[in-house]
């Protein structure tokens, strides 16, 4: 980071994903900017459990200290900062976190509803799946859960592609994606030249997360954008082709290509976080036939006059996409529920903080 006195790099900033000068976001910030005339901005490059590296130019960051009430117990987590996020610095100190252009989220794990920001401000998420024994279109369709409705376009990389013969069964596998324009590539991690069918989505002040299961090929595919060895990789077991954790925390990379790249850990479980809309999540073919029903509260099952088992029974629809449809579906109805529980629980807590501060002193509570 640079010295308070000098004056901001925005070039430098540009290299690490700073929007253009006319872009939609640049004046919401400015509020931000004027509320704290003497911080910087910077980009989060690195998160841990103990805290943030922000960077305002490639190779140059910087460890901080976060705003207070992040630190408390309650405060939610997705409204701290996150990788890809741009913040306002004092000195080391975090004191504003600017409004996000996309973000990707998923539910937290455990029974308390917290939603966990995987990556923000991003232009594309590609989701990475090895055409090895990882290979399960149910989970892409989860991970396009998560992704629809971020603001961020999903690219399907399957990778490995130089150990099997079934690439093109595997695209076949996924045609109802391609039907949506959801792009579908096999390639070999380990090769730049198979890799540079990702260029389209890597030009200069894009940033792109990778996000997968654990042995998938992501650090593989992130040295190879590279260009050097710099994260970990690992063999998978011959017997399931599971992975090791060789990603220990999410960080941003700028590519020679000009985009930055978030690397992220393997992700065991992907919950949704209830504002998921299915029919931007690789749905879209589902709830257009669900739309044609005779009945609007058909449930699929054997009413008369219904589009979707007659697409199943035409061949033209898969009964296990549809069987994960229903799950899903569930699944985001169950979360919007604890998330309207929450948001009113919250609303309730900053009402009576409200009346705690502007209570007259002196003047006694109802009882």
């Amino acid at each position: 980071m640079r010295r308070m006195t000098d004056p901001i790099d925005y070039r430098a900033l540009q290299t690490i994903g700073w929007p253009w000068p006319g872009a939609p976001e640049l004046p919401a910030w400015q509020a931000l900017f004027e509320a704290h005339p003497q911080a910087r901005p910077g980009r989060v490059i690195e998160q841990h459990r103990t805290g943030y590296v922000v960077a305002d130019a490639p190779e140059a960051g910087l460890k901080t200290e976060s705003p207070a009430e992040w630190q408390r117990p309650r405060f939610p987590s997705h409204e701290r900062a996150a990788v890809g996020d741009w913040v306002l610095l004092d000195g080391i100190k975090i004191v504003a976190l600017l409004p996000r252009r996309t973000a990707i989220k998923r539910g937290a794990a455990g029974e308390h509803y917290h939603q966990q920001v995987i990556a923000a401000n991003i232009d594309t998420v590609f989701i990475v799946c090895g055409l090895d024994a990882d290979f399960n279109p149910r989970r892409i369709e989860r991970y396009l859960l998560l992704v629809g409705g971020g603001g961020a376009q999903p690219v399907v990389v399957l990778t490995k592609a130089d150990q099997t013969e079934y690439s093109q069964d595997a695209l076949d596998v996924l045609e109802e994606l391609a039907a949506q324009d959801i792009p579908l590539l096999a390639i070999n991690g380990k090769d730049p030249e198979s890799a540079g069918a990702l260029l389209p989505w890597l030009g200069a002040g894009q940033t792109v997360v990778l996000v997968g299961s654990s042995g998938a090929g992501k650090s593989t595919l992130t040295n190879t954008l590279l260009g050097e060895q710099r994260m970990k990789t690992a063999d998978v077991r011959g017997n399931d082709s599971k992975g090791r954790h060789t990603t220990t925390h999410r960080a941003l990379m700028p590519l020679p290509a000009g985009a930055c790249l978030i690397d992220t850990p393997g992700m065991r479980e992907l919950k949704p976080t209830g504002e998921e809309a299915l029919s931007e999540s690789g749905f879209a073919d589902v709830e257009a036939l669900a739309a044609q029903c005779r009945f609007r509260d058909c449930a699929h099952q054997s009413e008369p006059g219904c589009a979707v088992r007659a697409a199943i029974d035409a061949g033209e629809l898969d009964e296990e996409r549809l069987l994960n449809y229903f799950k899903l579906k569930e699944e985001v109805a169950a979360a919007a529920a604890k998330l309207a529980v929450r948001q009113a629980e919250t609303a309730q807590e900053r009402g009576k903080g409200r009346g705690q501060q502007f209570r007259p002193a002196g003047k006694p509570r109802r009882r």
